[in-house]
């Protein structure tokens, strides 16, 4: 298939974003296509510019991504499968530069804590970037022989960077959990184990969130993320997201999911898709 004619995958970031990482992972067929929001993300696939979106929605290290949960009712797309990626930190610089050389790395917010403990036997300071790729970018088109980024080895290889040290996480379970999203649903049952997310608003009713969640326990459904967020800029009107698993047509899903529109204004599912084998257990 030419490149022109390949199917293409969008994701927040530059290219060489840990994003750009799990898209080469999961559709390594595909043509990754980098945004610059979220909101472009989906805007690129629902202008056809993409045929899926990939999307992080929480960490092992630093939990889930802000926002998120938010964004993805109002994306227009569905969840069709997810990915777990393990984050493996790499220290690069231009090249010619050695491990000694470097007095301070750039990286986004959220890594330079994950590879503190290495950072500080190596007396190595940090500063904080908008995004790892970004700064790894900046730093090949720059001259700089003290200064190195915090990245995904993606980014370097794209950016022409040196690896000074590899897997300088503090964490050796440091995953990320990305949803791939596409334009329709997939209700099919495509796997053994599978997953069903659906977004919920209870009753203002006294208990309606108790009495909501009783159809589950009493199903045995297993309920592995249930989130709030406020709507609508009203301390009332607040959602649910939740992850159970399970496909809709299993009857204790049915079970559950009747009993829980007994006590909602609004029940939607966005995505049926198979677990991942990274999920714990598997």
């Amino acid at each position: 298939m030419s490149q022109k004619n390949a199917p293409r995958i969008a994701f927040q970031g530059a290219l060489g974003a840990y994003s750009h990482e799990a898209c080469l992972q999961a559709r390594p067929d595909m043509i990754p296509v980098p945004c610059l929001t979220f909101e472009d993300v989906f805007h690129a696939v629902g202008e056809g510019r993409a045929d899926l979106a990939m999307l992080p929605v929480e960490n092992t290290t630093y939990g889930r991504v802000a926002d998120i949960h938010r964004l993805l009712p109002e994306s227009g797309l569905h969840i069709i499968d997810e990915a777990f990626v393990r984050v493996r930190i790499s220290l690069m610089a231009n090249p010619g530069v050695a491990l000694e050389d470097i007095k301070q790395v750039r990286a986004h917010m959220v890594l330079i804590p994950q590879a503190r403990s290495w950072l500080d036997k190596h007396g190595i300071g940090a500063e904080s970037a908008t995004d790892s790729a970004g700064a790894a970018q900046e730093l090949a088109a720059s001259n700089e022989r003290t200064i190195g980024v915090l990245a995904s080895e993606v980014a370097a290889g794209i950016h022409g960077l040196t690896v000074l040290a590899r897997n300088i996480e503090d964490l050796d379970h440091n995953t990320t959990r990305f949803l791939l999203m596409a334009p329709e649903i997939d209700m099919s049952r495509r796997a053994e184990k599978m997953l069903t997310t659906f977004v919920f608003e209870v009753r203002n009713i006294p208990a309606a969130l108790y009495k909501a969640m009783g159809g589950f326990a009493t199903n045995g459904v297993n309920m592995t993320k249930l989130e709030s967020y406020m709507v609508g800029g009203s301390f009332t009107a607040t959602q649910f997201y939740s992850d159970i698993e399970g496909h809709p047509d299993d009857p204790a899903v049915q079970r559950a999911l009747e009993e829980l529109g007994y006590f909602t204004n609004m029940l939607e599912i966005l995505g049926v898709y198979p677990a991942d084998p990274g999920r714990q257990g598997e």
